[in-house]
């Protein structure tokens, strides 16, 4: 309420959510950190009524509160050299000292005290080669889906993963065939055109343990959860029947089209043109970092049809084929052209810019038939993509998780394991924390969206949290491998490199608070 209160009143004080950024976001950051507490107390609450909530659950519940009530009295990260504080949204100090006092006063001086992190490092390491550190409230058809894909990525995706980042290259189309073999094209596509029918949970589980062997094959199935999600919102019933048993399978491979140069978040302002010539449409302009394009055989693909209407009106999208190109030759198509973008981490797919020039679509293929909804059918997929994104930072942080306990346990110095020094130990104990809060938030908003009610708020959180929980678990994962982290032949150097785009991508953190604090404070000015 104090903040809330405080966020709209910097904000009409400075003209606008623009202009009072940090006030806004910081109230983003606020909400964020509320509303994943809720979601770790009734996680909690789930496992004891389960009896399931034991020692280590206890432990990191108690360390989730005290971390957390102690950062919003004293100051939330939201990055490396941005902290809000109480005072920057308008909550005096007093409201302050009365949030403090009582048993929130106990929960900060105890909650995660160094008797909290010393236990909670204990039985980490009792248990190293875990598959989650902590019940994480799976119902026993999700743990064996976890369990399916957490041994796919041991035996067929960790061995193999930092030899392609070395090498730049294309994951191997064997196990992309083996993925659609899995489901994992049509995981959340319905049964009747070819998909397992499961829900947002399941996407979340299967992305977070392919994502932990790599973020590269973790992130091949977000393009068919896109290219899904556009044709069942908004497709056609012939274009439903056509593609998306061929999605599902992995008979076709869909990326998405949609960024432009100089536009960035600023999608109304797209410039990429679409006129019609009878059954044919012909796209004229230019697209950049687009994924896994050269080996796709359809594009969703966002472009202009009406030149005149304002914004986003004049947009429409189609189902663009296209054939399936080479390193040699990536657009083997008249009127497309384009190059790779050599990135610094997230390969395995590789990013590229395209041009059209005479790009040729047939009508059949514009979305639902009708011009000027391209942006209406792209917003259906905001909540979905953000939370697949929020379950694919999960996976990294916990393969950082992963290597830096794996290095704090084998390393030997000054006569003991590195793990045995508590600025080792609390590091560790800090990113399983962390985790949890990140992935409860996370598999709240997709339940919501299972359910069928509006969770765009809670996707973006969940986005939000777990990706600024990737990168400090990346961080401190090299942080714990000393000059090693710093070498190309450590994998723990190509997953602090892939944890660096999860705050850029699916809206950067700044659009992502931006849209947090918009939708709190719709009624402010």
């Amino acid at each position: 309420m104090h903040a809330k209160a405080g966020a709209r009143a910097a904000i009409a004080a400075a003209g606008g959510v623009d202009k009072a950024q940090h006030a806004a976001h910081g109230f983003a950051w606020f909400a964020t950190y509320v509303e994943a507490l809720r979601q770790m107390q009734s996680w909690a609450e789930r496992l004891e009524t389960q009896g399931k909530f034991g020692a280590l659950e206890r432990l990191l519940l108690s360390a989730a509160f005290g971390e957390y009530c102690a950062q919003i009295a004293g100051g939330i990260p939201m990055s490396q050299g941005e902290i809000v504080r109480p005072g920057d949204i308008g909550i005096a100090q007093s409201d302050v000292a009365r949030f403090t006092s009582g048993a929130v006063a106990d929960l900060i001086a105890d909650g995660f005290d160094q008797r909290v992190k010393a236990e909670l490092a204990a039985h980490i390491a009792a248990n190293p080669n875990a598959v989650t550190f902590g019940e994480i409230g799976l119902d026993d058809e999700m743990t064996l889906v976890r369990d399916q894909f957490r041994k796919f990525a041991l035996d067929r995706v960790v061995p193999y993963a930092h030899d392609w980042h070395l090498k730049d290259e294309l994951i191997p189309f064997s196990v992309v065939e083996e993925m659609g073999a899995l489901g994992v094209f049509g995981l959340t596509i319905p049964e009747t055109f070819g998909g397992a029918g499961l829900g947002k949970t399941a996407m979340c589980v299967v992305s977070e343990e392919l994502s932990r062997g790599y973020i590269g094959v973790g992130s091949l199935g977000t393009r068919s959860e896109i290219a899904a999600e556009l044709i069942l919102g908004g497709g056609t019933a012939a274009q439903k029947t056509y593609w998306l048993p061929k999605i599902a399978s992995g008979e076709i491979l869909p990326t998405a089209v949609f960024t432009e140069p100089n536009t960035g978040s600023d999608l109304g302002s797209l410039r990429t043109r679409a006129v019609r010539e009878g059954d044919t449409w012909t796209v004229t302009g230019n697209k950049t970092w687009i994924t896994h394009a050269a080996r796709a055989d359809v594009m969703t693909l966002l472009v202009r049809t009406n030149p005149t209407a304002p914004g986003y009106k004049g947009l429409s999208m189609f189902l663009a084929p296209k054939p399936r190109g080479t390193d040699a030759k990536p657009f083997p198509v008249k009127g497309m052209s384009g190059g790779e973008i050599r990135v610094l981490g997230y390969r395995g797919m590789k990013e590229y810019e395209i041009g059209f020039d005479g790009f040729e679509v047939p009508h059949a293929n514009l979305l639902g038939g009708e011009e000027g909804q391209g942006f209406k059918q792209l917003m259906v997929t905001f909540e979905s993509a953000r939370i697949q994104t929020a379950a694919r930072a999960i996976g990294v942080a916990q393969s950082a998780m992963d290597l830096g306990l794996r290095y704090g346990l084998e390393r030997q110095q000054f006569g003991k394991a590195i793990f045995g020094f508590p600025r080792v130990a609390n590091k560790i104990a800090m990113m399983a924390v962390e985790i949890m809060i990140a992935r409860q938030i996370t598999y709240f908003a997709a339940r919501e969206k299972d359910a069928g009610r509006r969770c765009d708020l809670e996707a973006g959180m969940a986005k939000l949290l777990a990706a600024r929980v990737a990168w400090a678990a990346a961080d401190n994962a090299v942080q714990i491998h000393g000059g090693n982290g710093f070498a190309l032949e450590y994998p723990v150097s190509r997953v602090l490199c892939d944890a660096r785009i999860l705050n850029i991508f699916e809206g950067a953190a700044e659009i992502q608070a931006q849209v947090i604090a918009r939708r709190l404070l719709e009624d402010a000015n």
